[in-house]
């Protein structure tokens, strides 16, 4: 039996060493330049790679990976595994802007994680030594590029004691924050919760051979944990086929999605809820005369809020190019669990209920109905509890989402408190070891329903966004916005979550402030990549903060919703109506 990814891929080079394991779109088109990594050659990539670093004595520390979208980022992930080195996947630096983000991100995962070696591409490499004099920290760091390392390297490779206790690698959940949190997950980890996203997708090896082979089709970035441990380690851990592309070349083009699921025919392929919205929006007559989604059997659909609407639009829209209603598949996971914690059944239409059927939920959602995400995957425990009183709620009430299981990680990289805080919750009647997710929800039938959240985390676009980063930087963006008193928070449209700020002005700055609501639109689309659905300026001393002088964002979400907020309008003057022209404005 199989005890790591690293004795999978050995035993897949073996039994079927010509199969394509990974196959790149390099300009995301099907017709353009595609790379292939059969299982052989990734076989012997990863023992090159892996002996390289076994020869720099660099087992058991941690290596940081800044790949391009590409197969090379398959290699160098796997080569860590194959030395028993700690991999720690990371975005590489983008562009002129976006690269003094990216490295003060690396520099604090690099300090964080105690990184001595970077495994990167040569071009990468070179960017970063463009960039040194932001990096000083760059000298003492062991940097190898992966592509140059010769395949006879591999004959120097020693197979690894890998204990399944061992951590595989650190899956940093933060996109934004300065305290970046490694959740640590070992190799029995990774094992565990592919058991679950198998069973839970049907990839059964019956499924394999009926398809071809032809497993995934993603555009997901590979340093994240949806894009990594579904397309990439669960088509390995199964021995199919993962067609890959870029984010940029999907959100520059959506359809290209739809193209290469129509052209390859997978099993499965999926995102997150703005990623079918996205092709809503560019679902013409040409495109849906051009498709054939009547192979797509699982349309994963994961990472933000899933909407009904959106499903059913969807499943409407492209019935014509043969998309069958039951291939939606919502799931439901975070990195501390692995991955996946529910999924839905394959070839079954998901479970709606109406809202107003649950209990203490208030408010509206589109279609007024609520998504299921499935049921908890194998060896995977989930209740619903009170975690004040910390005992489970019954069925069809509402508390917060604790999981338990083999999937669910040892806690964080070096955060004794936060490990202590989020993955050793217990209930009054002694049943322990529970991960507190922070997320809200309800079982029905054995079926978990998300509502909503406990923390202010915002997931924009299926990414993470701290609200105190955004407001940092409304802060810095204008002299006219008063330090210590913006609150960001997250709503809902039918385009799914987006960010509102609200801010404070000072009385002398009113007069500015449609100035100053470009100022702050232009830094937080700089600084996060975001567009913000709305900048709210109110009056000096009207943000709801606690006795403490905390802002309370949730108070200033529901003084948005409802109009209450003391506004200053274009003329500078303050009204408690004009929230409601806000709400509507573009």
């Amino acid at each position: 039996m199989a005890r790591s990814l690293v004795d999978v891929l050995s035993s897949h080079a073996s039994a079927r060493p010509d199969r394509t394991a990974y196959r790149f779109m390099a300009t995301g088109d099907c017709d353009g330049d595609v790379e292939e990594l059969t299982y052989a050659r990734l076989g012997r990539r990863a023992r090159a790679i892996g002996a390289v670093l076994q020869e720099r004595g660099l087992a058991g520390t941690r290596a940081l990976l800044l790949y391009p979208p590409g197969v090379e980022f398959v290699s160098g992930y796997m080569g860590c595994l194959s030395a028993g080195v700690v991999a720690v996947p990371s975005v590489p630096p983008q562009g002129r802007v976006q690269n003094l983000r990216t490295l003060s991100r690396m520099r604090r995962m690099i300090a964080d994680a105690d990184v001595k070696v970077i495994l990167a591409t040569r071009q990468v490499l070179s960017a970063l030594d463009s960039a040194s004099g932001h990096f000083p920290e760059l000298s003492t760091l062991v940097c190898v590029a992966t592509e140059e390392i010769p395949d006879e390297a591999g004959d120097s490779w020693r197979e690894p004691a890998i204990a399944p206790d061992a951590v595989a690698f650190l899956q940093y959940t933060s996109g934004s924050t300065s305290a970046p949190r490694g959740v640590m997950v070992t190799h029995h980890n990774l094992m565990h919760n592919q058991v679950a996203l198998t069973e839970r997708m049907g990839h059964t090896p019956e499924a394999l051979e009926e398809w071809g082979g032809e497993l995934y089709v993603s555009w997901l970035p590979l340093y994240h944990d949806l894009g990594l441990i579904a397309p990439v380690l669960n088509n390995l851990y199964v021995g199919g086929t993962a067609t890959l592309f870029s984010p940029p070349h999907f959100l520059q083009e959506p359809s290209r999605w739809l193209k290469a699921i129509s052209h390859y025919r997978p099993h499965t392929s999926g995102g997150p809820n703005f990623a079918y919205e996205l092709c809503l929006r560019h679902a013409s007559p040409e495109l849906l005369d051009g498709l054939d989604l009547s192979r797509w059997r699982v349309a994963l659909n994961g990472a933000e809020p899933v909407r009904a609407g959106t499903m059913r639009r969807f499943a409407d829209t492209f019935a014509t190019a043969g998309f069958r209603r039951e291939s939606h598949f919502p799931c439901y996971g975070l990195a501390e669990a692995t991955l996946m914690v529910t999924g839905s059944s394959v070839d079954r239409a998901p479970t709606l209920v109406d809202r107003s059927d649950v209990a203490s939920l208030s408010g509206t959602v589109e279609d007024g109905r609520l998504v299921s995400s499935g049921r908890p995957g194998i060896g995977i425990t989930v209740v619903v509890a009170d975690p004040e009183r910390r005992v489970e709620r019954p069925e069809g009430e509402v508390g917060e989402i604790w999981v338990a299981g083999e999937s669910v990680t040892d806690g964080y990289w070096r955060n004794v408190r936060a490990t202590r805080e989020v993955f050793q919750a217990s209930l009054e009647d002694g049943r322990g070891g529970f991960l507190r997710t922070g997320d809200l929800g309800f079982m029905r039938d054995g079926e978990v329903f998300v509502t909503g959240r406990l923390k202010d985390l915002l997931v924009i676009g299926g990414r993470n966004h701290y609200p105190q980063d955004l407001e940092l930087t409304a802060e810095t963006a204008h002299p006219g916005v008063r330090p210590g008193c913006v609150a960001a928070f997250s709503v809902d449209d039918a385009a799914g979550e987006q960010p509102v700020l609200v801010a404070e002005v000072a009385p002398e700055a009113a007069h500015e402030s449609a100035g100053i609501r470009a100022a702050i639109r232009s830094a937080v689309g700089e600084a996060h990549g975001l567009s913000l659905r709305d900048v709210v300026l109110i009056d000096r001393g009207t943000l709801a903060k606690t006795s403490s002088g905390k802002v309370q964002r949730k108070a200033s979400r529901t003084a948005y919703l409802e109009g209450t907020l003391s506004v200053v309008d274009r003329s500078g003057l303050a009204t408690g109506h004009a929230a409601r022209q806000v709400v509507s404005s573009p």
